[in-house]
């Protein structure tokens, strides 16, 4: 991507799109991005426009050719009227017909002036590769190339685009890129019997079935037609988001390579051309409305509403609005509410990566959640898409069951998650009391202000409701209680041990022992204590150890704070709040967070915590994409944010009164 990115950036664009200068090399290297000819020309981990990437299609395998100016296995060979006759024919130059994999149906409409500009980056602005094109592997008969002739007599127009007066000179600047270069109908338009754009035989552009939505190896690109502000195509193509949907699948790729790179008057344009595009049936399904609040009794009382809060609720938030420039909405998503649940389950199942763009180089990651079950999956799509004023359908297990197989994720994958589920908590008798202390550990500052001195919530530190390995999960931890605990140097129960999180971690005062919230919340951690046995060690259990022979470097953790934690608890470790003032991710440091008597106040607990847990969505790890950190840099990191302004621990004094304090202890 090199020798591409460094053609475009070299020669940035006029407002009209039109690089600065007439050096046709610069101008078609725009073109190129317009086109994402890189996308496909190029191979994971391959030099630039020098082919080799495969393409699965229903008929077999195909492999991107290499289009260098290398005169032997490039196009370097090519006069730019082969070039021209490839583009809009699908022509090469030794006269076999190209796939239509190739979109040279669309390409055809590109003007004149263009195509020799695109040429000319191709032939100058790009260095010559001499890598031998791969041989496709394509089933009989499809391998034989001259049904493609027919193919192009029958569903191919030639001709460049047709500006319409009637229109403003933008409209007419969207239409042309959306029909031509950007090549939107290869993957919004629905598909006739031979794999042709329906668009082509029904009326081109504005064709019923033009970019009307189409699912093809299993996604779903939903409707273009009429959906949403024109402001929002422009800001969705320039960043991979807005507040009605995100890109996902191949569209974060487009993005990535090509989108981001559009001058914003070309966003302008395709976003006014596709805004006056007569909406379809999946338009009025989808298009942007009023988010309704979730009632509690749904959220609280059915399995899917219990298996969101597990799950999703962590990035998606409860109110399912996400957090901007983090996690995407799932109210009013479009492709949530799409009459073709196929992209919002292959999503769910195999996850999901922003796009990296100039204006966020910090890509989250949604991990695959295969391991659930079908059922399961079911449940939570299915609340999905139906709550917060969202008009999907419901999902069935045996559609779940349908993209699974289509996508190769292994049916054995759903059993792999030994953890405890909320939803299984409806059928115990104590049902109301369980889900009750799951709630107060869940949003505790909300639910029991005047015990807790900070921001936080017990999951601030028990990740999911305590159910995350290393990140002080419940589950097995009501087995140990009673127990001998060296800092109280006493036997403590499981009552004194959620007392003291309200003293040290909450930085707030002690419940009564017999008070509804605390015998919800033992009740709770009893019930999370799954299949664990008195005596039993406990996988997961706590927050993993970590090397004391690592010394700190406080100045290096400062270093990687910028870079890997600031995004989510600010430049200054205060957090990130909603707009309404409440905290998405808590502050590290400062009055709001926890005081030094709380066991993450002390460096090699904070470091174990965050070599196992942080920074989340950084990774497809199951289930919050937790990790990536070395030993080294957890330790450093956790040497800075533990040894920032917090506040005091009244009670430190009683500490370890028969000894044994860590050397790590604040105090």
């Amino acid at each position: 991507m090199v020798g591409l990115l460094a053609a475009f950036l070299l020669y940035p664009a006029h407002a009209s799109g039109t690089p600065r200068g007439d050096d046709p090399v610069a101008r078609g290297g725009y073109l190129a991005h317009l086109g994402d000819c890189a996308a496909c020309h190029t191979a994971e981990g391959g030099k630039p426009m020098a082919g080799g990437l495969e393409m699965k299609t229903p008929f077999g395998t195909l492999y991107s050719t290499n289009i260098t100016p290398d005169p032997r296995t490039g196009i370097g060979s090519y006069t730019f009227e082969q070039f021209d006759r490839a583009m809009r024919q699908g022509i090469a130059a030794d006269g076999h017909n190209l796939y239509p994999v190739m979109p040279y149906a669309s390409f055809a409409k590109v003007d004149a002036e263009d195509m020799r500009a695109l040429y000319a980056y191709l032939m100058k602005g790009v260095q010559p590769v001499s890598q031998p094109n791969k041989e496709n592997r394509m089933q009989w008969p499809f391998s034989m190339r001259f049904g493609l002739k027919v193919w192009n007599a029958v569903f191919l127009q030639d001709t460049p685009y047709r500006p319409d007066p009637s229109k403003s000179s933008q409209w007419n600047r969207g239409a042309y890129i959306v029909q031509g270069l950007g090549h939107c109908g290869a993957c919004h338009t629905p598909r006739g019997f031979a794999m042709q754009e329906k668009s082509q035989s029904d009326g081109g552009e504005h064709g019923r079935e033009f970019l009307a939505g189409s699912t093809l190896d299993d996604w779903h690109a939903v409707s273009l037609r009429n959906q949403w502000p024109a402001e929002a195509f422009a800001r969705f193509l320039k960043t991979g988001h807005n507040d009605y949907a995100t890109a996902y699948g191949s569209m974060t790729e487009v993005v990535h390579h090509s989108s981001q790179y559009f001058s914003d008057s070309d966003l302008a344009a395709i976003g006014e051309y596709l805004r006056t595009l007569p909406p379809n049936e999946e338009t009025n399904a989808i298009m942007p409305r009023a988010a309704v609040r979730v009632r509690e009794s749904d959220l609280y009382k059915t399995r899917g509403g219990l298996g969101y809060v597990q799950f999703c609720s962590t990035c998606h938030q409860y109110d399912g609005g996400g957090v901007d420039k983090f996690f995407p909405p799932l109210a009013n998503n479009s492709s949530v509410q799409s009459k073709d649940p196929t992209s919002v389950i292959h999503v769910v199942l195999s996850g999901w990566q922003a796009p990296e763009t100039e204006q966020a180089k910090h890509a989250f990651h949604m991990p695959g959640y295969a391991r659930l079950t079908d059922q399961e999956l079911a449940e939570i799509i299915t609340f999905v898409r139906t709550q917060w004023g969202n008009r999907g359908q419901a999902v069935t297990a045996a559609e779940v069951r349908n993209v699974r197989d289509a996508a190769g994720l292994k049916a054995e994958d759903a059993s792999k998650a030994p953890l405890p589920r909320f939803a299984d908590m409806l059928s115990r008798p104590n049902a109301d009391q369980l889900i009750y202390g799951m709630r107060l550990m869940m949003d505790s500052k909300a639910l029991m202000p005047e015990h807790v001195g900070d921001v936080l919530v017990c999951t601030s530190c028990h990740l999911n409701g305590g159910t995350v390995a290393h990140a002080a999960p419940y589950a097995g931890v009501a087995a140990v209680f009673p127990s001998y605990r060296p800092r109280a140097g006493k036997v403590i129960d499981l009552k004194d041990r959620l007392n003291g999180c309200m003293l040290r971690s909450m930085n707030g005062k002690v419940l009564d022992k017999e008070s509804k919230e605390i015998l919800a919340m033992a009740a709770y951690m009893e019930d999370m204590k799954v299949a664990v046995k008195e005596g039993q060690p406990i996988p997961g259990r706590g927050v993993g150890k970590m090397d004391r022979k690592i010394l700190p470097d406080a100045a290096n953790g400062k270093k990687i704070y910028a870079k890997q934690c600031a995004v989510c608890h600010g430049d200054q470790g205060e957090g990130i709040r909603r707009k309404d003032g409440t905290f998405v991710f808590p502050p590290l440091w400062g009055k709001q967070s926890f005081n030094i008597g709380a066991g993450m106040a002390r460096t090699y607990t904070a470091a174990a915590f965050v070599k196992h847990n942080m920074p989340i969505s950084s990774s497809q790890a199951f289930p919050l994409g937790q990790g990536g950190l070395t030993d080294q840099e957890a330790v450093d990191v956790a040497q800075y944010f533990t040894h920032r302004p917090r506040p005091d621990f009244a009670g430190k004094r009683k500490d370890w009164p028969k000894g044994g304090k860590p050397d790590d202890a604040r105090y």
